[in-house]
């Protein structure tokens, strides 16, 4: 098989790679080479502008994925990102960024990309042409566990067509996982696999094929309202404050204090005081203030709403 054409399941044709609106040339930027460093800057950032509109369009589906993984998540089952790259690369990070933010336990939104986390610190881009380690990585997912029926997989690739991301979706399919795909073209592959297919289309990269600009960008938008966006469901937030924000350093308590103070409608002491007495736990320390109980009280209360402070401060009324 020449460079140029990938293969895939379901597929019964080889498809040029150079046909994807993510490698076509880009004329606004022919000459970018000729350019100063501040023209440079300008046309790039005119191609990132495009970002914002091309995940805006994708609205719907975004939100139907948002419910999706709240469901999942809400019934015990894991939200997995899956990708090659830097679609995988990308995918661990908001994995990663989950637990501190929201106060959730690293096994409940895991990141994996091709190569293992080897492939965060030095690429290993031959490994997306696998189909085969994909499927064996969703098996297995490190010490975390295959993909089960209670989970949803979110595949992340910006040709919609990478061996590995496919093998990893159709892996999950035959366990009956929930399956979301995140490309940059369409159609591909990646839609006859997903549940809910989003495809932000921003159109080819400044630097030709380049996918870790606005495909990457999109893509770390996407991602974001993902996890955000579900957390919020679950109610990991009250309005925009991080009320189950994990404080372990100092910025992080000083967030702690200042979601209280506001909830709470009290003052910068009072605030490091409750959060003391509720060691440390901010939706704990809210709900001491608001219904003047103990910190048993307010965890018994915040339990009997399933944790959910919105809820729980509402039944207080």
């Amino acid at each position: 098989m020449s460079n140029d054409t990938t293969s895939f399941p379901g597929n019964t044709a080889e498809r040029p790679v150079t046909s994807l609106l993510t490698e076509q040339v880009n004329p606004a930027t022919l000459e970018i080479d000729r350019l100063s460093p501040l023209e440079l800057v300008k046309v790039i950032n005119a191609e990132d502008a495009k970002v914002a509109q091309a995940v805006a369009e994708e609205a719907e589906a975004i939100a139907q994925a948002i419910e999706l993984i709240a469901s999942r998540l809400r019934q015990g089952g894991r939200l997995v990102y899956m990708g090659a790259g830097t679609s995988g690369r990308l995918g661990v990070l908001d994995a990663l960024e989950c637990p501190p933010t929201f106060n959730i336990s690293p096994s409940q939104v895991i990141g994996w990309v091709a190569g293992g986390f080897e492939a965060l610190a030095t690429a290993q881009e031959d490994a997306e042409d696998s189909f085969a380690m994909g499927q064996a990585d969703a098996a297995q997912l490190g010490s975390y566990g295959g993909l089960t029926a209670k989970d949803v997989l979110v595949g992340i690739t910006a040709s919609g067509r990478t061996p590995y991301t496919l093998g990893a979706l159709t892996y999950a399919r035959a366990q009956g996982t929930a399956t979301i795909g995140i490309a940059n073209n369409r159609p591909s592959p990646l839609e006859e696999l997903a549940d809910i297919s989003i495809a932000a289309l921003v159109g080819p990269e400044a630097i030709t094929g380049s996918t870790r600009l606005k495909s990457g960008t999109a893509q770390k938008m996407v991602l974001n309202l993902l996890s955000t966006g579900s957390m919020i469901l679950l109610g990991k937030t009250y309005g925009n404050l991080m009320v189950d924000v994990y404080a372990t350093n100092y910025k992080l308590q000083r967030r702690a204090a200042k979601a209280v103070q506001l909830a709470a409608g009290v003052d910068q002491e009072r605030a490091e005081a409750l959060l003391q007495a509720a060691e440390g736990e901010t939706k704990t320390a809210i709900v001491m203030a608001r219904a003047q109980v103990s910190p048993e009280e307010a965890r018994q209360l915040l339990t009997a709403h399933e944790q959910n402070l919105r809820q729980t401060l509402d039944a207080l009324e």
